[in-house]
């Protein structure tokens, strides 16, 4: 699957993958040697990336169970925040450049909200050489899920601006304020966003669960406002 967009609220199942039985995934441990004390990982196959077996540490942030989340498809349960990104690491891993990668995610609970996590990706290989499929370890961060980004409540109107596509001279005359003034608090959320510019903030910002869904024009959520 080439996509990384969630069609629904719900991540789409592949129904020509068989559910295995379940089994626990074997072979490379946790990374870095330190395992979970609920395991939260996942074989997945190589090429289309199914999920074919999973510790139910892994599949309780999707509201699935270990067996349920066997034949969904790994990219449209998980996104990260440059689109691509994700099939392009997997492809890396299986040509063998590195033995694992660590990315920041996005995926969706069984209610359709938003949560953050990070997966680490590890190579399983055949004694020829060649990639039999890979172990990907999810760890969710709870920081994000229970609080997330804050911004005050002028940063959130210039968030949501930048989002709506409005330029510099169009905020700076809404929000009363000096071009200079737009540009400095954006320039102070692409650093605290970590990202390098505008369409980027607002990627960023949507991975992160800032905005009210299904909102136009765009709008911070209360609770990332104080």
């Amino acid at each position: 699957m080439a996509t990384t967009s969630f069609p629904d609220a719900s991540p789409r199942k592949n129904k020509k993958a068989a559910a295995p039985a379940r089994r626990a995934p074997t072979g490379n441990g946790a990374p870095d040697g330190a395992a979970p004390a609920d395991p939260c990982r996942a074989h997945v196959s190589p090429g289309d990336l199914v999920v074919t077996a999973a510790d139910p540490g892994f599949a309780r942030p999707f509201g699935l169970s270990a067996d349920d989340i066997c034949g969904y498809g790994l990219l449209d349960l998980l996104r990260s925040p440059v689109p691509a990104r994700l099939r392009e690491k997997f492809t890396a891993l299986s040509s063998g450049s590195g033995r694992r990668f660590r990315e920041r995610v996005t995926g969706k609970d069984g209610t359709g909200r938003d949560f953050q996590a990070e997966i680490t990706g590890v190579a399983v290989r055949k004694p020829s050489g060649e990639t039999a499929g890979f172990i990907v370890f999810l760890r969710r961060s709870e920081d994000a899920v229970s609080a997330g980004p804050v911004l005050d409540a002028l940063d959130a109107q210039v968030l949501e601006g930048v989002a709506g596509g409005e330029s510099t001279v169009q905020l700076a005359s809404r929000l009363y304020l000096s071009r200079q003034g737009i540009e400095y608090r954006v320039g102070q959320m692409l650093r605290r966003f970590e990202v390098s510019n505008r369409p980027a903030l607002v990627a960023r910002a949507h991975a992160l669960g800032m905005f009210a869904a299904g909102q136009w024009p765009p709008r911070v959520l209360p609770e990332r406002v104080r």
